[in-house]
């Protein structure tokens, strides 16, 4: 059992689960971090950012635009410690041992607790995450681990955020079902709630070319459906709304979108010299349509190329 540090606010029930109030997620932060405040970010890598008061600030400024949003519309927020990249094979590269790393990924938590407790109220509750990224590039699959490999490579930064405050544990961008697999058994094995994103190509199927309702159901037969709850991110509603229409108890596990701005493929993202905002105002009312299919959709964000412009038209078009 990996002991408990503080007291902890949602971890025994997420709000996002349990009422109608609609919550919200920041935006595509390595892509704003980049491309709107000129930061170079190797690997991909924010929480680098974290080493320094320049750093830091920065990271407070991308984030205040959302909590001004929660503010003046009353929604929940998820927001997610800037921590994405700061497992074992990335830090590596970035040189970072694994103290090293527990101290990022406390301090990325430390972060985001302190812009929560600056606004959070009954009426603007704040989910603090600490963001899991995959161990390959997130945009292709490559060597798939096997779900006890995956569970042991992701357990340190996971029970590192068992001992901060944060509320749950998000793993973005999940391109195969056993890595998923491993973090919902170290989640469990640390006591945190597990959200799952998986990321789809263009075809709807995940980079692993499982289909999506193949891997959700996999997740959850070989983990009792321990995970809290399912997302899509860094994919466009083009690329995924024909699967939502299929026919199945897993759509229903599936609480919230975090899309990409842009509607093209992860080869072209890769590729790109600059960045694609897409359509704020489409993108909203592809959400507004897609809750109105799935009315259990309660988490909406963006990924890469979104930044408050998206979140302030997915609360126009979500809220009325």
């Amino acid at each position: 059992m990996i002991p408990v540090a503080v007291p902890m606010r949602f971890r025994e029930s997420l709000p996002q689960l349990s009422g109608d109030r609609l919550f919200f997620t920041d935006g595509g932060q390595e892509t704003t971090l980049i491309f709107h405040q000129g930061f170079e970010l190797p690997c991909f890598a924010a929480f680098p950012l974290l080493q320094s008061a320049t750093g830091r600030e920065a990271l407070g400024s991308y984030f205040e635009p959302y909590l001004a949003i929660a503010r003046k519309r009353r929604v929940g927020l998820l927001l997610d410690a800037p921590t994405w990249r700061a497992n074992p094979d990335w830090g590596e590269r970035l040189g970072y041992s694994a103290e090293d790393l527990a101290e990022a990924n406390r301090a990325g938590v430390a972060l985001v607790e302190q812009l929560r407790d600056g606004l959070d109220d009954d009426s603007t509750p704040i989910v603090v995450s600490g963001a899991v990224g995959p161990r390959g590039d997130g945009y292709q699959a490559g060597e798939v681990m096997s779900a006890d490999e995956a569970g042991r490579y992701h357990a340190p930064q996971i029970n590192t955020f068992a001992q901060t405050g944060a509320d749950m544990v998000t793993a973005w961008t999940m391109t195969n079902a056993n890595e998923a697999i491993g973090i919902v058994h170290a989640g469990h094995a640390a006591a945190m709630p597990v959200a799952i994103a998986f990321t789809v190509e263009t075809d709807g199927r995940l980079p692993s070319e499982q289909s999506l309702p193949e891997a959700i159901e996999q997740v959850d037969g070989e983990t009792d459906g321990a995970a809290q709850y399912f997302m899509i991110n860094c994919a466009h509603p083009t690329h995924f709304a024909d699967v939502l229409e299929q026919s199945g108890p897993w759509r229903t596990r599936i609480r919230g979108i975090r899309a990409n701005a842009s509607t093209k493929s992860h080869a072209e993202l890769d590729e790109a010299d600059e960045l694609d905002p897409g359509d704020p105002v489409d993108l909203a009312t592809r959400y507004r349509d897609l809750r109105a299919r799935l009315p259990h959709l309660m988490v909406f964000g963006g990924c890469c190329g979104t930044d408050h412009r998206h979140t302030a038209a997915f609360c126009d078009a979500l809220l009325g």
